[in-house]
């Protein structure tokens, strides 16, 4: 019986009162195995698992309380009863974002966006209380959760929002709702989800359309036709350009290897390799000048971030300088990898390439420009890893798995020199560096 007069109780539970419970125990926990004292623990359910079933386990490793969605594990007066756990979640973080009074910065685009967000958060943090998304919670789980770090005094939250389908940023945006907003680029990313590049334009604007319709504030690069196009009679902009005078100017200085940049006759140099990372310092020298961030502090931020996770790493191991950017891939960002490796200085370059994911139709299409590309280049290697790729036409040494390559690697000894390493997430080429 205690179950069901339970359920008489928190079935009905408003969002107000759930929120009750958040702000007593701040802390959310979807995941048994990092279960913190005190937290709320949301048991989310997926294709192959089921939260609710590891719910009393939450509450006996410290958790105050449980969000279950199934009557049946409603076992003492620690478990809420919700008609849906992830709806309720991202029915609290909406609730929340409207109780604080943070500013909050939406982000999206196809690359970069990471990068981008971190540059934006270092610079804003060296005036006004900021938090951002950590890592890459950008999806329907990840951007509620973020939303749930805002405190009472947090000034600013960048809130990153990735998609892979129409309608997915609208619904981001819809529980976000950002005060201002800003877009990386529109590129290759993705295509199997929006159905083309011009699924990508169209599904990433949404996020425009958000601040548009709701009379927001937008950040653009002007240097980019289509973000003009779509921004030209809109008034609640302001954008840098390294061409345009109508705009705020920031001209790339050089990204040899590391990108340099000035503005109002400061120099900012970064630890950023390839002129592709231009647009992402870019933006958030815009931004930090748009809310009155000095432009030492700027530059200084700017200037301290050093990439991680895989992202434009420059590493040194051994006799090896190696470019490490292995954290995702798309036709975009693969092709301005290699033409940044290929005018690097130095005589000896090998590449590393593996599967770019999400491509759909455009798959096979896709993995051969990026060959015949690499074919015009100056490399002394170039392996390709992956199934994808392995299906593709060159001269090129090629493994349709990681283990063939692995094994490849055991009995041969690659010569010293600079290394590139480029691929999608679900490679993990990260891997190559146990090898040297």
């Amino acid at each position: 019986m205690l179950a069901s007069g339970l359920f008489y109780i928190f079935v009905f539970m408003t969002i107000e009162k759930l929120h009750q419970l958040f702000l007593k125990y701040p802390q959310v926990c979807t995941d048994t195995r990092n279960i913190q004292p005190n937290c709320i623990f949301f048991a989310f359910k997926g294709p192959n698992f089921n939260g609710n079933k590891f719910a009393a386990e939450a509450i006996r490793n410290g958790a105050a309380y449980a969000i279950v969605d199934e009557e049946k594990y409603v076992t003492g007066e620690a478990f809420v009863l919700v008609d849906n756990v992830l709806k309720s979640l991202q029915e609290l973080a909406n609730f929340h974002r409207n109780y604080c009074t943070a500013k909050i910065i939406g982000l999206t685009g196809s690359n970069g966006k990471t990068t981008t967000k971190e540059l934006i958060f270092a610079v804003l943090s060296k005036k006004y209380n900021t938090i951002a998304t950590k890592g890459n919670l950008n999806n329907h789980i990840g951007v509620p959760l973020s939303l749930l770090t805002i405190k009472t005094d947090t000034e600013f939250a960048i809130i990153e929002m990735g998609a892979n389908h129409i309608k997915e940023i609208e619904f981001l945006c819809n529980m976000t709702q950002p005060d201002y907003g800003y877009i990386t680029n529109f590129g290759k990313a993705h295509l199997e989800g929006f159905g083309g590049i011009e699924g990508v334009v169209k599904g990433k604007s949404e996020l425009y359309d958000h601040l548009i319709a709701n009379k927001k504030f937008i950040f653009l690069n002007a240097d980019d036709p289509i973000q003009v196009k779509k921004l030209k009679a809109y008034p609640n902009k302001f954008g840098y350009s390294s061409l345009d005078n109508n705009y705020y100017k920031i001209n790339l200085l050089g990204a040899h290897p590391f990108v340099k940049l000035e503005t109002e006759k400061a120099i900012i140099g970064t630890q950023l390799i390839g002129s592709y990372n231009f647009t992402n310092c870019a933006a958030a020298v815009l931004i930090g000048k748009y809310f009155k961030v000095p432009m030492e502090d700027i530059k200084n931020a700017i200037e301290a971030y050093v990439p991680q996770n895989n992202r434009s790493q420059i590493i040194e191991k051994k006799e090896y300088h190696i470019v490490l950017d292995a954290y995702n891939a798309n036709p975009n960002s693969m092709e301005a990898a290699l033409e940044h490796f290929n005018n690097l200085p130095g005589n000896s370059k090998v590449v590393f390439l593996g599967d770019m994911f999400e491509l759909g139709k455009n798959a096979r299409e896709e993995h051969q420009n990026i060959v015949d590309l690499a074919s015009t280049m100056n490399f002394d290697k170039v392996y390709l890893i992956g199934q994808n790729f392995y299906k593709t036409h060159s001269n090129f040494t090629k493994f349709a798995t990681f283990e063939d390559f692995s094994d490849f690697l055991k009995s041969n000894k690659l010569k010293k020199g600079n290394l590139l390493i480029k691929g999608s997430r679900g490679m993990a080429l990260e891997r190559i560096l146990d090898y040297l």
